[in-house]
């Protein structure tokens, strides 16, 4: 069969390729187009999307895919120089440009014909449907690779994108569809999920391209990610000519050293509690058991509290040590009770644990009226199935302990990141080499305040200082964390940084005397001790901010940075105007 030569003209004026550009979010410049296809000059057509499905329905899904396919190549042979193309192609229709019985394949042919070179075409694998085929598509895969040509996996977390197709294709770069991406910037739950996928393709050697980037905001954390490259608005929409270069705005967003602030999530999800406490492994005993078979394990076992009643897998009953043992001892009770099954001398309402539990769930336990646990014991299971014992110091222990790490990731009032975001946040500040401003807040006469009125009203000014300190910081540039207390650690990129301050020192300034009561708003303050023990009066309580600038490549370590600012933040609580400035000076 003769191959055509390249048309001098478009043979195709039904349609149309548009193209879209593919951006590099590491250099700030356009990495490829996407080739797409719309109406021709003067002709209405329904759009692509119902197109494909009318051509699906017809049984003509391929046909219409390889006919726009040669539009778009035709189209692209024209151009000078044009870089990288991105060429849509479902699984069956590639699997049909890749078949080579009568020869060159089709791809091959067409990009031949046209003047293209394969290794300049990525073909983009939509999720249109499943390859009739699992194994001649990947097959058509290796193929393509072998002509110079890359694959990329279309619309990843949608439809047939999926891991088991990534594990069997290997693509060269998968495309993260919209749902995923958009939205990114107020989204925890999504950053949590492309931090995972960005591991994935760096273990699988795959390249990521978020799709439908925007606005600048999700822009900077995908970037901060490590997603390789974007595609949306925001770059450019799709149009009949290529774009030469980024606009300069969207240049300069991609190439700011400025990182990211990540969405914190206010509600961190408790981690589960009993995964760390070693349960104890004890026997169980069937509901029949005689009580004479009871006291027996008792006594085989000195350090076993209770005794778990199981039937099959599931827990029916607790037999407490002490109370058993104390029945078993009185006169003429083994004598008539020794033989008797053992279900009825236990609880029949123990408390059973699942290890998955988490902290608010077992606090809620430790704080009923019902306190009988904590001298019985507990029953743990697994997915509902017997697996040991549990003491009520041990539940004790283990819901502290859980609390306190939970606090270190957020702060149990304000919500607001606990110390490790915090000193994560200021590592990646110092590894991107960004010039940022550390602001230690804290309120002067605050131990007064809450020794006076207590610590409910103690909890309501943190949390005024809470929720004025977010407001005077930019979400997305600047970083707002609750190291305790009155503790506040703030990581500022905005470049206003001193007057957010200053404005925030004035407007806490102003609010505070509101929660006092009306005749110590009256007096201007309150009587009571200071944190040497001395009586004396004490006024409104004010907020001081000690900040220090931090110049890139000074320091190495986050400790490091905030010792600077605990420094500046005590210069700060002894002057008048609440807040200091203080020069960095590198640690030895």
């Amino acid at each position: 069969m003769p191959r055509p030569s390249p048309p001098s003209a478009p043979s195709h004026p039904a349609i149309a390729p548009f193209f879209q550009p593919i951006v590099d979010l590491r250099q700030g410049t356009i990495f490829g187009h996407e080739a797409l296809i719309r109406s021709g000059a003067g002709i209405a057509l329904p759009g692509p999307e119902a197109l494909l499905a009318q051509a699906a329905a017809e049984s003509r899904l391929t046909g219409f895919e390889l006919h726009c396919m040669e539009a778009v190549f035709a189209h692209w042979g024209r151009l000078d120089k044009p870089g990288r193309l991105f060429v849509n192609m479902s699984a069956d229709t590639l699997i049909e440009a890749m078949d080579a019985s009568g020869g060159a394949c089709r791809f091959e042919r067409m990009t031949a014909d046209h003047g293209i070179a394969a290794r300049d075409v990525t073909v983009e694998l939509t999720e249109q449907s499943a390859a009739a085929d699992a194994a001649a598509l990947q097959d058509a895969v290796k193929a393509l690779h072998a002509l110079g040509a890359r694959v990329a996996l279309d619309d990843f977390g949608q439809g047939h994108s999926n891991l088991q197709r990534w594990k069997d294709l290997q693509p060269d770069f998968v495309k993260l569809d919209k749902l995923l991406t958009q939205g990114i910037c107020d989204s925890p739950q999504s950053v949590a999920m492309v931090r995972a996928i960005v591991a994935l393709g760096t273990a699988m050697g795959s390249e990521l391209i978020a799709e439908g980037v925007e606005n600048t905001k999700d822009l900077r954390v995908l970037r901060d990610l490590g997603i390789a490259h974007g595609q949306g608005f925001l770059f450019g929409p799709p149009a009949p000519r290529l774009l030469p270069a980024l606009p300069e705005p969207v240049s300069a967003a991609i190439t700011d050293s400025r990182i990211a602030v990540m969405p914190h999530a206010s509600q961190t999800s408790q981690p589960n509690v009993l995964r760390s406490l070693s349960i104890i492994q004890a026997p169980a005993l069937h509901p029949l058991t005689p009580v004479d078979e009871v006291a027996a394990v008792f006594q085989k076992h000195p350090q076993l509290h209770a005794l778990a009643v199981v039937e099959g897998a599931t827990p029916v009953a607790l037999i407490n040590r002490q109370s058993f043992m104390n029945d078993y001892a009185r006169l003429y009770f083994r004598e008539v009770h020794g033989r008797r099954p053992c279900l009825a001398y236990g609880s029949s309402t123990p408390l059973i644990v699942e290890r998955e539990e988490n902290v608010e769930s077992l606090l809620g336990i430790l704080m009923s009226e019902d306190q009988r646990y904590l001298s019985e014991g507990f029953i743990v299971t697994e997915q509902k199935r017997y697996a040991g014992l549990g003491t009520g110091d041990q539940l004790v222990r283990a819901v502290t302990e859980a609390r306190i790490e939970a606090a270190r990731h957020a702060n149990p009032l304000t919500s607001l990141p606990g110390n490790i975001p915090i000193n994560i946040h200021i590592a990646r500040l110092l590894d991107s080499g960004a010039d940022f401003s550390a602001c230690y807040a804290d309120l002067n006469s605050f131990k007064v305040f809450n020794d006076h009125y207590g610590y409910w009203r103690g909890d309501e000014m943190i949390l005024l200082l809470a929720r004025l300190a977010t407001q005077h910081a930019d979400a997305h540039r600047d970083f707002v964390g609750h190291i305790g207390g009155d503790d506040f650690l703030m990581l500022f990129q905005s470049p206003d940084w001193h007057r957010r301050c200053a404005g925030l020192i004035a407007e806490f300034n102003r609010q505070a005397p509101g929660l006092y009561d009306e005749a110590d708003r009256q007096s201007g303050g309150i009587e009571g001790e200071d944190r040497h023990g001395v009586v004396r009066f004490t006024p409104f309580a004010t907020l001081a901010i000690g900040a220090v600038r931090i110049p890139p490549g000074m320091f190495r370590h986050a400790e490091d940075v905030a010792s600077e600012a605990a420094i500046a933040k005590h210069d700060a609580k002894q002057a008048a105007s609440g807040l200091t400035v203080r020069e960095a000076r590198p640690r030895a």
